[in-house]
């Protein structure tokens, strides 16, 4: 007897997502991750020997790890039990390890998927060690979090980490093609608006399906192909995939201070330009670029840190987005001067011999006797006032009596540290000749 949904022709399930409809059924047919899936690929090894070991898939979204652990049940004939740590908690996870240990003394393995596994918190993690030891569980775990950050140790070191690539415009393409295959039909796209359309994706296949279906379902068949403009009309650009306070964040502005320090203002101005499209705090940057301006410059061109304060201080007037160029202009003049990590590296050694040294006390030549107890123990007997020497310049000791004379500082030939280096040869030629 038909009802409401048989009339409408609408299955009890529901409209499934073209992303869902394309699932891979094998291994093999998942795209973008051939050092995974292809045959020479780890998988595909783990497979032929007739073993998979608990794992951890790491990986943006979209790049296919529900997919993968899903298809490694099937290949494997383990059963397959998914969970999302978001939504699961301590009960959850003793009634799936009651359950895989059921199957088990009835001769049955268990794939235990576990979505968004970095959610778990520290003894939530800990709860899966015995049984991923003794075998009664096959863990694989997805996380698009640095595993070594946000995974256990111990954890860790009972799962191999295998990483996910995000799709590359190749494997987007032949997402386009499968789609196409399924709806019978071209993508009805111009050359641009393919390309936009790829680029918007920004490497999430899955994300890219929905708006291939967007696209199907808002270009009527036997329309001739859009272009760019028209499909800005038809579907939504997406802010860059990016988290101020995780891995993309850290990646994002390890790339910007790398570059700074290679010198190359162009990429540096890139990595500019992503951070602040994606959201971070300007003023996070601004930080960022008065550590650059001493660690990688320093006094080969002390104007370095100049320019980063002045950047900060004109942001905070002007805002966003105009206070932006400031850190633009910062940015790009840090980059182009002259690198030394000179007094970088100075004042590390410093800190290292101050605390290998403890409380050594300065010479008594140089302390002040302002009793006459201390005048008495000889407390700034010899002192020579430089500006009453030759060329203002003493050349007595003033490191601690038990302690040899320290070379922290070795400025570089390049920009003002040459003049730096040639006062300080010239000192050195003086306190030799002087004792």
């Amino acid at each position: 007897m038909s009802n409401l949904f048989d009339a409408g022709g609408v299955t009890r399930e529901g409209p499934r997502p073209l992303a869902d409809r394309l699932r891979p059924q094998k291994l093999s047919d998942v795209v973008g991750q051939d050092h995974l899936v292809g045959p020479d690929g780890t998988l595909t090894r783990m497979l032929a020997a007739g073993r998979i070991p608990s794992i951890i898939l790491w990986g943006p979204p979209g790049t296919g790890k529900t997919t993968m652990a899903r298809l490694l049940a099937g290949e494997t004939g383990l059963v397959f039990e998914q969970m999302s740590a978001i939504f699961s908690g301590v009960a959850d996870l003793k009634k799936a390890f009651d359950q895989a240990r059921m199957r088990r003394e009835q001769g049955r393995s268990t794939l235990l998927f576990v979505d968004e596994i970095h959610r778990f918190n520290k003894s939530q993690q800990d709860s899966f060690l015995p049984f991923v030891e003794d075998g009664t569980i096959t863990l694989v775990g997805a996380t698009t979090e640095n595993p070594s950050f946000e995974l256990n140790g111990a954890l860790l070191s009972r799962c191999q980490v295998l990483v996910l690539n995000r799709l590359s415009e190749e494997a987007l393409e032949a997402l386009i093609r499968r789609a196409e295959v399924f709806e019978r039909r071209a993508l009805p796209l111009d050359g641009e608006a393919r390309t936009a359309l790829i680029t918007m994706a920004d490497g999430d296949g899955r994300y890219f399906l929905n708006l291939v279906e967007e696209v199907f379902a808002g270009v009527p068949e036997g329309t001739p192909a859009i272009g760019a403009e028209a499909l800005g009309k038809i579907v939504a650009k997406r802010l860059p995939l990016y988290d101020k306070a995780a891995d993309g964040h850290y990646n994002l502005i390890s790339a910007l201070h790398k570059s700074v320090r290679g010198s190359d203002p162009d990429a540096a101005l890139y990595y500019l330009a992503r951070m602040l499209t994606a959201g971070e705090d300007p003023l996070f940057i601004a930080r960022r670029l008065v550590r650059m301006a001493n660690e990688d410059v320093g006094l080969a061109d002390p104007e370095a840190v100049t320019q980063a304060l002045a950047a900060k201080d004109t942001y905070e007037f002007l805002g966003s987005p105009e206070g932006e160029l400031a850190l633009a202009q910062a940015c790009v003049y840090i980059a182009s001067a002259p690198k030394s990590n000179a007094l970088y590296t100075a004042f590390k050694s410093a800190m290292a011999r101050a605390k290998e040294t403890g409380s050594l006390m300065p010479p008594k030549i140089i302390l002040n006797a302002p009793t006459k107890m201390m005048k008495q123990q000889d407390y700034g007997a010899g002192y020579r006032y430089d500006h009453d020497e030759p060329d203002a310049f003493s050349g007595q000791n003033y490191f601690p009596d038990a302690m040899p004379r320290q070379r922290f500082y070795d400025p570089v030939e390049r920009g003002f540290e040459r003049e730096l280096k040639k006062r300080l040869d010239y000192w050195a030629k003086l306190r030799k000749e002087r004792g």
